[in-house]
């Protein structure tokens, strides 16, 4: 089965991104907004139950909540035509990430770990230049604050679903 870990936003996040993911993006009936923390991976449940779990739990456990910022949107092109809501670096996210890719966990990494939400992916060259050209000229001033992760495990359908929600810090 495939599985993922990402960090869903606050609500008022999700409804900021969800305004463009309705029209831009084609996944967005599959999953919420999220920021991907590990790409999908295959696993039995054996190997989840008696490896993942108790990896990702330890993790949560010693990783305190933190917060990161959303200022303005970005993109992958030239790479594809995806735009995303860009989230300020900070040193917890990429430790967060580096955790996860670590110990029983499967390691491989196929990007550099970008954080970000997209709202709009798949567009052609033309609709891609129209709608960053547009997104781009915003600005967004939203705070967020991260205080846990989840598993998530992928249905038949290609729906994403969680599995398993991981609270950050020893309380």
């Amino acid at each position: 089965m495939r599985y993922g870990i990402a960090v869903f936003p606050s609500k008022k996040v999700q409804d900021v991104a969800n305004s463009y993911r309705k029209r831009y993006d084609p996944h967005y009936a599959l999953i919420p907004p999220h920021i991907t923390m590990k790409e999908p991976f295959e696993a039995d449940e054996s190997e989840i139950e008696s490896k993942i779990i108790p990896e990702l739990s330890e993790i949560a456990k010693n990783t305190e909540p933190f917060s990161y910022g959303v200022y303005k949107v970005s993109s992958f092109s030239p790479v594809t035509n995806t735009i995303y809501l860009k989230i300020e670096p900070s040193d917890e996210i990429f430790e967060l990430n580096d955790m996860l890719h670590a110990g029983e966990l499967p390691e491989e990494r196929y990007f550099s770990f970008v954080p970000h939400i997209t709202i709009a992916q798949k567009l052609s060259d033309e609709e891609f230049s129209d709608v960053f050209g547009s997104m781009r000229m915003l600005n967004f001033d939203l705070e967020d604050h991260v205080d846990r992760f989840q598993l998530l495990y992928q249905l038949e359908n290609g729906a994403w679903s969680v599995y398993e929600t991981f609270r950050l810090g020893k309380g």
